[in-house]
């Protein structure tokens, strides 16, 4: 959890570290990620990266955060599947994030750090309670997603494996 003393930073320093995490965590994984990398590159001392964050893991948690609200802040939880929302919403989210800053981070999220984030990190209560149409069409989702971030040259074909999948989802709800 980022600490107080970050949250009350001014808002031109918070810019700078919040970008010293953002060219970090863009160009390394989050195990290749290195602390003296971040300060030197935010200006700021090493123990006050310890001030504002209790380790790498917490920085980049944070920093994807920002990332995930900005890229799926229009894309409110669905109750109801329907194949061509969700298929729609992983256009949505591989477009708005092909036309963002955080394209690098979200890359190696899904093809490295997914599985790198201890469990207290993930939404593991809210995969609970959701229905199993749901919960496949999110775990495709994911898939596709990391899929096409990887090989974008074979995007086309798995999207559509993607939304023949979802169909397939589908006639198993009705």
């Amino acid at each position: 959890m980022v600490k107080a003393t970050f949250k009350n930073l001014p808002k031109e320093k918070k810019d700078r570290v919040t970008a010293a995490l953002l060219n970090e965590f863009s160009h390394h994984t989050l195990k290749d990620a290195q602390v003296a990398r971040i300060v030197k590159d935010a200006g700021i001392a090493r123990g006050a990266f310890y001030k504002y964050f209790n380790d790498l893991t917490d920085a980049y948690c944070y920093l994807f955060r920002i990332a995930i609200k900005e890229i799926h802040s229009d894309m409110s939880p669905t109750e109801k599947y329907d194949p061509q929302v969700l298929y729609d919403r992983v256009l949505s989210f591989l477009d708005k994030t092909s036309h963002s800053k955080y394209e690098s981070l979200i890359k190696l999220h899904v093809t490295h750090n997914e599985t790198d984030l201890p469990a207290t990190y993930s939404n593991a209560q809210g995969l609970l309670n959701m229905s199993p149409e749901l919960w496949s069409a999110m775990v495709l989702s994911h898939e596709v997603i990391g899929e096409v971030l990887s090989d974008p040259d074979d995007e086309k074909k798995e999207l559509l494996r993607f939304k023949k999948s979802l169909e397939i989802l589908k006639k198993g709800t009705d």
